[in-house]
């Protein structure tokens, strides 16, 4: 049997793989200390599980009605931004999703024709590539420089804009980078878009997620002409630790959200109605417990960062929001007589027995990825393990 190319075409998701490998080893009774999926240790908070049981018990187990989601949830996102970000949408301006990636694959398939250009900064989340690929559209891949941080410049972006481009994917706080752009740097970058025909996927994911200094600016707040020409993504899964809920959401121009729901409704038909009811609940509810989150993650980013960089052969660029660090391996990579994060990473899943991701995935091959997305307890073991096999500083 043949299959098609576009599904022969796909790399098999990266971050899904460690894991996978991570818990065959742990079946086997190996102790492993996994850095690799990214996805929150806390659980889902108690009031948004309430919401869900109350829904349920009130019978909400029906399609979801419209198919691109039920006015409750609309109205808390068109709340969240506006309260969060200073963006005003209306209900129909808004998308809700089988979690943040059916609503960037939506995206895709609505604007994207074969031929067409997305600019995809480096480090990139390992979806993008791939769901740009689908579309048969082609990824201009731009690499930020570890001495700025991974992050690129207006200038950069604006040399990379061709007639072609159509799309550019802006991703801050950064998954696997674990930066942040600032508030100028990010109305820099909205200048050089201004008044093209380019949308802005802007995917928000860890917006409440940042640390130190740092301040957000959504990229649809820049200004008038940004808001018209952003997509803004965002979800329930990281925030709120809701990864298994697959519960997300979109806001943006009319037309674009409208021709989404189209293809929504021939796919999946949207997201469970339950679900919704408990996204609407963690939007709109006291969020004491983000917060709470928020400062154990940013606990564990000042150590992880710290211990990384003591560690022979590592130097990491210091995280500022979402829960990752992203630290550059090629000397450490000489220590253990190898090259390349894939042999790296597979290196010291033998010898260390910890779980970290290739940045090969991520477009950055000297790089690999560790989310401090689990205990304290763990970060130390692991930490030391490291320490252990390549020396200290």
């Amino acid at each position: 049997m043949k299959l098609s190319r576009r599904s022969e075409q796909l790399a098999e998701s990266a971050t899904l793989a460690v894991a996978a490998k991570a818990a065959e080893m742990k079946k086997q009774g190996i102790d492993v200390v996994g850095f690799g999926a990214g996805e929150p240790d806390f659980p889902t908070p108690e009031y948004i599980r309430n919401a869900c049981k109350s829904a349920l018990d009130a019978g909400h187990t029906g399609y979801a009605k419209p198919a691109s989601g039920i006015l409750p949830a609309k109205e808390a996102a068109c709340s969240k931004l506006k309260r969060e970000n200073g963006l005003e949408y209306k209900p129909s301006q808004v998308l809700i999703t089988v979690g943040g990636k059916e609503a960037l694959f939506l995206a895709c398939m609505a604007l994207l024709d074969p031929g067409d250009e997305v600019i995809l900064p480096a480090p990139y989340w390992v979806s993008y590539p791939e769901q740009i690929k689908l579309c048969d559209a082609k990824c201009v891949i731009l690499n930020g420089k570890e001495s700025n941080n991974f992050k690129l410049t207006a200038d950069e972006i604006a040399n990379a804009i061709t007639p072609k481009t159509k799309v550019l994917i802006f991703n801050s706080p950064s998954n696997p980078g674990g930066f942040t752009y600032t508030p100028d740097e990010v109305r820099a970058i909205a200048k050089v878009v201004e008044g093209k025909p380019i949308v802005v996927f802007s995917d928000e994911m860890y917006d409440r997620l940042i640390y130190g200094n740092q301040r957000f600016l959504s990229f649809a707040a820049c200004s008038p002409q940004a808001y018209a020409q952003t997509l803004t993504f965002n979800a329930g899964s990281k925030t709120y630790s809701m990864t298994g809920w697959r519960v997300g959401y979109v806001a943006g121009p009319e037309p674009i959200i409208k021709a989404m729901a189209k293809i929504q409704s021939q796919t999946t038909s949207g997201t469970a109605t339950f679900n919704q009811h408990a996204l609407a609940a963690a939007l709109n509810g006291p969020q004491d417990a983000v917060e709470s989150m928020r400062k154990e993650f940013e606990r564990r980013a000042e150590y992880m960062w710290q211990r990384l960089n003591a560690i022979k052969g590592i130097t990491c660029v210091q995280p500022t929001g979402a829960f990752y660090a992203f630290p550059n391996i090629v000397e450490a990579a000489k220590i253990l007589g190898v090259k390349g994060s894939l042999a790296f990473s597979a290196a010291l899943l033998e010898k260390a027995h910890v779980a970290v991701v290739p940045g090969e995935a991520f477009g950055c091959d000297d790089n690999v990825r560790l989310s401090f997305a689990t205990s304290m307890e763990q970060i130390q073991k692991g930490m030391d393990r490291l320490e252990k096999l390549l020396g200290s500083k």
